[in-house]
């Protein structure tokens, strides 16, 4: 809704959407359906592309395994038989034999990658190529494929990877060459009762190489997994099986419910497919970021991309043009009388030409400037109010506090007490020589404690057996500004409503703080009589008034004097400070005032 709202309330935005759209909708639609189709015909493509290789190497592992089964057809030879089936030593023409046959075999179907023919059997009495006969020394069936096998003999094992069994059997070692090994029973003509076991050991580069060699795009790779989805082959540049997909994401392609699926669950998505090797049980997977398959495609999109920000980017320039030379104008006074309604009233105008947008310019300036000179006059005249109202606010705490210390003066007069007049008089001379300040409202908070100690010597003199008093103030906030006589009416106010009510005598602490460099925290603390719940919400109800409370006999109300340096406190620091009171009965009372650090230093006498 705001952004119709703001199109609607715009020119240039309605020429904006405009040009846009008649320039750039059509184009965006036949490029949108010119991708998808293009999208399509590539993906397609390069699956089928992508899958054949897979095929291909499918069909190479299975033709190199059926070409390798036909080795196992020398569980058949008599000779073969004889040798495993017999518990003695064999003789050096029999294993003679039995190793030309098997030469012979090499010579007529070219095993080039057939490393070694090892027959073994259940005693531990074997014959290979590589070792010609042997006896091992351990059982054979501990041999976790040829326990297998004893319970399946009608199964062809593939182990891959250097997992060959005669590796453990015979003690022969490959150097630097990983195997296939196609294990298989040997059976009993008559019984088909297992006799032995024929293992050969096919080179795997075959398998490796095709994996370390073939690559899908700049990222993509293929990788061999067994039956169970474990893997048996994998490229060395992705580390191991640490780059390949986890196996619960080839779920599908592994119980043969799908050949491909797009994986998005980590990151970009990723194409994977599969090509099962019906000889082995094997599946040869694919796998490669879904973005590469489809860079065909992308090129095509980066050019429609192109070519509609070129169209946009035409619009601009063509909507600027027009905009520059026939809404800028009314533009530009739009933002100028916005300024001028938040409040800064020196945003001119500066008219080009003639016309009437230039006339309507003149028109805003002279109504500027005499909006200034109002402003003016209110601000001299607001600010003649506000200082009669401080020195008004000032005079009613000076009488109050003159007739107090003037009755003092005359009780020690009448009571004989010279000294102790001298004394008073010249504190009270101290007092009135900082209260008026050479006419200036700020003075130091070491002037403002000075005016307080000449009070409390005053009134400590007339009420010498009640009241102690305590100032701490660090000396580090002595240079900092304050509204003069702050603190002394607060002072006043705890001495005649709480310690001098008070039974024993009483004490008032003054404290002042820092708080966050940025504020001074000032509290005044007695330990007088307090006040009950209900007085003091009706002292703090009183403060929040514009009015002072009423006097009441020869003394003010609770309130009085909190409520002219309330008042004084917010003409000059604002509405943000204020006098706090908390109180407890027969406890005391706390006056907290929270001032800004730095206030006016120029006003702060020398």
């Amino acid at each position: 809704m705001k952004l119709i709202r703001r199109i609607s309330s715009s020119l240039r935005s309605k020429l904006l959407l405009m040009f846009v759209f008649f320039t750039c909708v059509p184009l965006i639609s036949v490029g949108l359906i010119s991708y998808q189709k293009s999208f399509n015909i590539v993906f397609k493509n390069s699956k089928a592309s992508t899958k054949l290789v897979a095929d291909t190497q499918a069909r190479d592992i299975d033709q190199l395994f059926i070409d390798t089964g036909k080795l196992l057809e020398l569980r058949k030879n008599p000779q073969v038989l004889q040798f495993l089936f017999s518990q003695n030593a064999a003789t050096y023409e029999n294993a003679k034999d039995i190793l030309k046959t098997i030469s012979s075999y090499r010579q007529t179907y070219r095993y080039d990658k057939v490393l070694n023919i090892t027959m073994i059997n259940l005693y531990g009495r074997g014959i290979s190529e590589r070792k010609g006969v042997f006896q091992i020394d351990r059982n054979p069936l501990r041999n976790p494929q040829l326990a297998y096998l004893v319970d399946h003999p009608d199964e062809v094992l593939n182990v891959p990877f250097g997992n060959s069994s005669m590796e453990r059997l015979d003690g022969f070692q490959y150097n630097n060459t990983n195997v296939i090994s196609m294990i298989s029973t040997v059976q009993q003509r008559i019984t088909h009762e297992v006799i032995g076991f024929i293992i050969i050991d096919m080179d795997d580069s075959i398998v490796k190489k095709f994996c370390d060699e073939v690559t899908i795009g700049r990222n993509g790779f293929f990788f061999v997994v067994d039956k169970d989805g474990n893997p048996i082959f994998s490229p060395s540049q992705t580390g191991g099986r640490s780059g390949l997909p986890k196996k619960e994401d080839l779920k599908e392609l592994l119980n043969g419910s799908a050949t491909e699926l797009i994986d998005s669950s980590e990151g970009k998505p990723k194409f994977i497919f599969a090509s099962a090797s019906l000889s082995t049980g094997w599946k040869i997977i694919g796998y490669v970021p879904l973005q590469e398959i489809v860079e065909e495609a992308n090129s095509i999109r980066q050019l429609i991309i192109i070519s509609v920000g070129l169209c946009i980017a035409f619009a601009l320039i063509l909507h600027f043009f027009v905009s520059s030379r026939l809404i800028r104008p009314v533009h530009v006074l739009k933002n100028k009388m916005q300024l001028a309604a938040s409040g800064f009233l020196e945003a001119k105008v500066t008219p080009a030409g003639t016309d009437e947008i230039a006339e309507l310019g003149n028109s805003f300036n002279i109504m500027l400037g005499k909006i200034r000179t109002l402003l003016d006059q209110i601000i001299k005249e607001q600010q003649e109010i506000k200082k009669a109202e401080q020195r008004a606010l000032q005079a009613q705490i000076n009488p109050h506090f003159l007739y107090n210390t003037l009755d003092s003066i005359l009780w020690m007069a009448e009571a004989g007490k010279k000294d102790q007049v001298v004394q008073l008089v010249m504190s009270l001379s101290r007092l009135f020589r900082i209260s008026l300040s050479k006419g200036k409202d700020w003075i130091t908070v070491a002037k403002e404690l000075e005016h307080l100690q000449s009070y409390l010597t005053i009134q400590r003199m007339r009420y010498r057996d009640i009241l102690e008093y305590e100032i701490d103030v660090d000396e580090s906030l002595h240079s900092y500004p304050i509204l003069k006589m702050t603190l002394q009416p607060i002072v006043e106010n705890a001495i005649y409503h709480g310690i001098k009510n008070k039974r024993g005598k009483g004490l008032i602490r003054i404290r002042a703080f820092a708080e966050d460099d940025k504020h001074i925290v000032f509290v005044v603390e007695d330990n007088g009589i307090g006040m009950p719940p209900e007085r003091l919400e009706k002292v703090r109800s009183d403060l929040s008034e514009a009015q002072p409370p009423e006097e009441t006999g020869n003394e003010v109300s609770g309130g009085f004097g909190l409520h002219n340096v309330q008042q004084r406190i917010r003409l000059y620091y604002g509405e943000a400070c204020k006098v706090q009171l908390d109180s407890e009965p027969n406890e005391g009372t706390v006056v907290t005032i929270r001032l800004p650090a730095a206030w006016r230093e120029s006003e702060v006498s020398a």
